[in-house]
């Protein structure tokens, strides 16, 4: 068995989550490849190590001193070396990126040295190979990964490599010059490694306990879901609950490969395994539920507006027309609701509206503005009856309004809007219904 374990930036923070990190690793064999980010907060109101690195060299970009902040970024390696005993030289690397940051070779490679350099003494801490990810992680001129040769060459690179630590978040491209993910891009680091092994697992430490049930901020003490398919995520992923970058569901996705959720402070844990499919029975009902704010809803109504052919075409015309994209489009025998991101809507607001009167010479528009769309997903729906009639009522219970529903016909996910300032409130009574009320029960 092989697997690839990513550590997280608050993993990586500090010599004593250096400790964590290495007890997990050396206790499980399988764990041969460990993928690490920067060094991240070591407490509320600290500062991550790729913020700092950012800020150094936005000074150098501008001609002005940024060595005070050099030294900053190099005070919390260092503390990492002392602490651990380890022999390594700090001097050498921070004489480099100095030099590079006042040649102004890119952000990038700025923004990837936390990595760097983390990765570097995550390795001596655990006795295996450092192999640099610009070595086999390849992009693109567009800046975008290069998929099939990034797999050639970890596999290339890797062959003779038993047990490896490799930076996360960036690569090089053809030339040399480093090239970052966006933000949390080590989680892919890490995704394509497991691909191109064809591991048998996707480690991915972190400081949670798995993925929640319902955001931690709008509610207390949320449950962890034990099991989760790829289908589930993506649903809770696009509506807003995040624990993975996007782009590392996809390499391990295609290959089959499960990945676990873990929790560094807590390894005994469980966690969240996702899966392609499992005959796990879930908990609950519903997997789990989450939401974003700031939409808004185009509403048409037009007389034997089914009878006419090609007039939700034309409709969605307008909308391409204005480079706008939809969320839902819920609709009735004569009347079809466009909801959108409010933002992009707002931008050619009047170009839309006398467009779709154009197009389709609607009866009437109606706008709706500050709507808050929520998603309530779990495999449990399918074989549950009556699971809209208690979302219904839990929203009902607290006098919330609904202003859309929408329900594909994989009966997986239910959309429902609501008001922008019922959104925590519906959050909260639907993971009421659902989850506290099941745990009553019982």
């Amino acid at each position: 068995m092989i697997k690839v374990a990513k550590f997280g930036g608050s993993s990586c923070a500090t010599a004593a989550q250096f400790q964590k990190v290495k007890d997990i690793v050396l206790a499980d064999p399988a764990r041969r490849y460990v993928v690490v980010s920067a060094p991240g907060k070591r407490m509320s109101g600290d500062t991550k190590v790729t913020d700092l690195l950012y800020k150094a060299y936005h000074l150098a970009e501008e001609d002005a001193d940024f060595e005070p902040v050099m030294a900053e970024i190099r005070a919390r390696f260092q503390e990492i070396v002392d602490d651990l005993s380890l022999s390594f030289d700090l001097d050498e690397n921070f004489r480099i990126i100095t030099d590079n940051f006042k040649k102004k070779v890119g952000v990038d490679y700025a923004a990837s040295r936390g990595e760097f350099l983390n990765a570097q003494l995550m390795a001596a801490f655990l006795g295996f190979e450092f192999v640099d990810a610009s070595r086999c992680i390849v992009f693109l001129e567009d800046k975008t990964c290069d998929y099939q040769k990034t797999e050639e060459k970890i596999r290339e690179v890797l062959k003779a490599v038993p047990h490896a630590v490799i930076p996360g978040f960036y690569g090089a491209d053809i030339d040399g010059n480093v090239v970052t993910f966006s933000r949390g891009g080590s989680d892919v680091t890490g995704s394509l490694i497991a691909a191109a092994e064809h591991v048998d697992l996707y480690e991915n430490w972190t400081d949670v306990s798995g993925f929640l049930v319902a955001d931690p901020h709008i509610v207390p003490n949320p449950k962890v879901i034990d099991y989760i398919t790829y289908q589930e995520l993506r649903e809770l992923s696009y509506m807003g609950a995040g624990v993975l970058h996007e782009d590392a569901i996809f390499p391990v996705r295609k290959e089959g490969i499960p990945i676990q959720i873990k929790n560094t402070n807590r390894p005994e844990d469980h966690g969240t395994l996702i899966v392609h499919n499992t005959l796990k029975k879930p908990r609950y009902i519903i997997t789990g539920v989450s939401g974003k704010k700031d939409f808004c809803a185009i509403n048409i109504e037009k007389a034997m507006m089914n009878a006419e052919i090609g007039f939700g075409r034309r409709v969605l015309s307008v909308l391409e027309d204005n480079n706008i994209s939809f969320e839902h489009l819920p609709s009735g025998i004569d009347t079809m609701t466009l909801v959108i991101h409010q933002q992009e809507l707002e931008e050619h607001e009047q170009e839309v509206l006398n467009g779709i009167q154009r197009a389709v010479e609607p009866d009437l528009i109606e706008l709706e503005s500050d709507i808050a769309l929520i998603a309530v997903v779990g495999r449990g729906m399918r074989s549950s009856r009556g699971v809209a009639g208690r979302v219904f009522s839990a929203l009902a219970h607290e006098y919330i309004n609904i202003k859309m529903i929408d329900q594909g016909s994989s009966e997986y996910n239910i959309i429902i809007g609501v008001r922008n300032e019922d959104f925590e409130k519906a959050i909260r009574a639907i993971y009421d219904m659902f989850v506290l009320s099941v745990d009553e029960e019982s």
